[in-house]
């Protein structure tokens, strides 16, 4: 069965390990690593996350770059050296992920207003994907809001030109904030799914724990049940979306009972 976990980024701006440390200790047996420095990727720091994974038992099956905010520029754009500048810099993301046992790597991608075309993205895209696959490690669209990837549609799209091997992260925030119906979402990007964020939302509040807004997880869990997913779940809010530390544990326990009922 899928497990529910928690993201490190949950916590920011507390530093990574000491974030990553928190995650653990609300009971969570899964995390996301949200890194936030390039200084996070070298061996000693990896070798003290994977120290306190080993300690509490976690396993870590994504991680999520601090450059998410530059990929539309500097993977994405037209001036092609920067691309294989910034490729580097993925590659350590990669062996990062390797060095933590994480198989998933969360992309943002290309921003809607960007003037590169499809066919660029495409390629680049490609590249990164077969480059991240070195390191057993799944390059992953995540349906952000304000960027190409936020329409299933043009997922689809993405699909047709990279082929079986593309893979979608649904966070469920950002299809609140770009106005895309859940239901609509799995039905046309469902199978492309590997990786989930988590949260719940209200008519006036697109990001709360889950528990306390109108999300039916029950519905959501039997839903990709029919879809065959079989990755995982991970709570990614915002640290201003909640005040207490106890409201991460509560989320964490709404969803486990959710998740049985299906």
């Amino acid at each position: 069965m899928s497990d529910i976990g928690i993201s490190s980024s949950c916590y920011y701006p507390l530093v990574t390990e000491q974030a990553f440390r928190r995650v653990c200790e609300t009971g969570a047996k899964t995390a996301e690593i949200f890194f936030n420095a390039e200084s996070e990727l070298t061996p000693a720091f990896l070798s003290e996350l994977n120290r306190i994974r080993a300690y509490y038992g976690v396993r870590i099956p994504s991680i999520h770059p601090f450059s998410s905010f530059m990929e539309s520029n500097h993977l994405f754009s037209v001036y092609e050296r920067r691309f294989w500048d910034t490729l580097e810099l993925y590659r350590r993301f990669f062996a990062a992920a390797q060095t933590l046992g994480a198989s998933i790597f969360v992309v943002h991608g290309i921003k809607n207003i960007s003037k590169s075309p499809d066919a660029l993205y495409f390629e680049r895209y490609r590249i990164l994907m077969d480059e991240a696959k070195k390191y057993g490690v799944t390059f992953a669209q995540e349906n952000v809001v304000l960027h190409r990837g936020e329409d299933p549609d043009y997922l689809l799209n993405m699909k047709k030109a990279l082929g079986e091997d593309f893979r979608v992260v649904l966070d469920l925030k950002q299809a609140r904030r770009a106005k895309v119906e859940i239901s609509d979402f799995l039905q046309k990007a469902g199978k492309m799914i590997c990786h989930v964020h988590v949260s719940d939302g209200s008519g006036t509040h697109d990001c709360l724990p889950p528990g306390e807004g109108n999300v039916d997880f029950a519905a959501f869990f039997a839903a990709m049940e029919k879809l065959a997913y079989r990755g995982d779940y991970i709570i990614e809010l915002y640290s201003d979306g909640y005040a207490r530390e106890s409201q991460l544990t509560a989320a964490l326990h709404c969803l486990k009972e959710a998740q049985g009922r299906v």
